[in-house]
């Protein structure tokens, strides 16, 4: 009984915590307009001070990603097979995926890029664009016999205008 009660009590601080992240950046606010400080009675806002742990602030990103990843999934369930590999369709999920990786990283202070956004910026590259390829041409590396003269031809040059400077330089006239 009391562990189920632990665990009860774990999920629901966890929620109150993604609450609480939500309402400070001012997404849950509907309808609230801002109040304004008056600057002549000399008041500032009043500053929200929490300390936050690593393994906290850590636990706090790792569930706002998840939120990140499902509005990307459920943004690309409008995107037909054939339209994966067209930047004009993919670009606006794939830049609010990122912006939203990187937004809770900056605003949680977690640090960007990090193991957990490029996890989900490979995964979404695995799970819907795997299969795009390059519409340029690939390079690829040229012919060993090409390589091997293109690597051998400027060494030997080396010596031949080593041996040319040093046999204008033995002429004894002072060169201007």
């Amino acid at each position: 009984m009391a562990r189920r009660a632990q665990t009860g009590s774990g999920r629901l601080s966890r929620g109150l915590l993604l609450l609480w992240a939500l309402l400070g950046t001012g997404l849950c606010q509907a309808g609230a307009e801002p109040e304004g400080f008056n600057q002549d009675a000399r008041t500032s806002p009043p500053v929200a001070v929490f300390n936050w742990t690593a393994q906290l602030v850590e636990e706090t990103y790792t569930n706002i990603t998840q939120k990140c990843w499902e509005f990307f999934v459920d943004l690309m369930r409008n995107v037909t097979a054939s339209e994966l590999c067209e930047w004009k369709v993919i670009s606006r999920p794939y830049s609010l995926l990122q912006a939203c990786l990187e937004g809770w990283a900056d605003h949680l202070r977690y640090g960007y890029p990090n193991a957990l956004a490029e996890q989900y910026i490979f995964q979404s590259h695995h799970r819907y664009f795997h299969n795009c390829t390059l519409e340029h041409q690939v390079y690829f590396d040229p012919p060993e016999d090409v390589l091997l003269a293109m690597i051998i031809a400027p060494i030997c040059l080396i010596p031949f205008l080593v041996t040319l400077v040093i046999w204008r330089s033995k002429d004894g006239k002072a060169q201007p």
